[in-house]
């Protein structure tokens, strides 16, 4: 007889997934990418390390899957940003000004899921996660070219560019240190989102309206 798991099995089973993975985060968050091992996020989600292996059979898998997990829960703002904007080159900037608020939240965790030096090969993980992003963005500078709002252009390119900008100047090796002032990080913002119009072809005094759309209603967030 072929064994069938029940609602509440399956349930159960997803709930402890989330957990672990919800510990790896907070462990990530706390300490970076290093201080992702199967045992410390074992104790964190109250489980036994087995237990941790028979989801995650490795610690690559592990920290794959959670660079999937922050990527996927940052795409989906970055589309809820960008879809209740009023216009498309308001949804651009809201998309960027989405990604921006996404990695100061959580500096040491965008840093490990970018680019932090890890004992585990996570690659593909890293690629596609960029590769997300880089499309949705991409997607929302395509529809202001195709709106007339912006100059036509390499949109892929545009879209990598933006995004390379963006987590070098907030996150990578030579981000500002002081960025732990509410007023310091919503300025950062404001910045790196007006360069990011300015470079794809919004006209200054239009980006600066813009930018004021789109940051403000991202206070609550900048700010915790």
């Amino acid at each position: 007889m072929v064994y069938r798991r029940t609602h509440q099995v399956v349930k159960r089973l997803a709930a402890r997934r989330s957990a672990i993975l919800a510990a790896a985060r907070e462990a990530a968050a706390e300490g970076g990418m290093a201080a992702v091992q199967i045992a410390p996020v074992a104790n964190r989600a109250n489980v036994a390390a087995g237990t941790v292996y028979r989801y995650f059979p490795s610690k690559a898998d592990l920290i794959s899957e959670l660079i999937a997990d922050v990527s996927r829960d940052e795409l989906a703002a970055i589309r809820r940003a960008a879809d209740a904007a009023p216009g498309p080159s308001s949804a651009l900037a809201a998309a960027v000004t989405t990604v921006a608020v996404h990695v100061l939240s959580h500096r040491k965790l965008a840093w490990g899921i970018l680019a932090e030096p890890v004992d585990v090969d996570v690659s593909a993980s890293r690629l596609a996660s960029r590769r997300e992003i880089a499309n949705e963005v991409e997607s929302r500078i395509v529809a202001a070219v195709q709106a007339g709002h912006l100059p036509a252009q390499d949109t892929a390119l545009a879209a990598t560019a933006l995004l390379g900008a963006v987590h070098e100047s907030l996150v990578g090796p030579l981000a500002p240190d002081n960025l732990d002032d509410p007023v310091k990080l919503r300025d950062a913002v404001q910045t790196v989102t007006l360069l990011a119009l300015r470079a794809v072809g919004v006209m200054d005094a239009r980006a600066r309206g813009l930018v004021v759309q789109a940051v403000v209603p991202s206070r609550s967030l900048v700010g915790a």
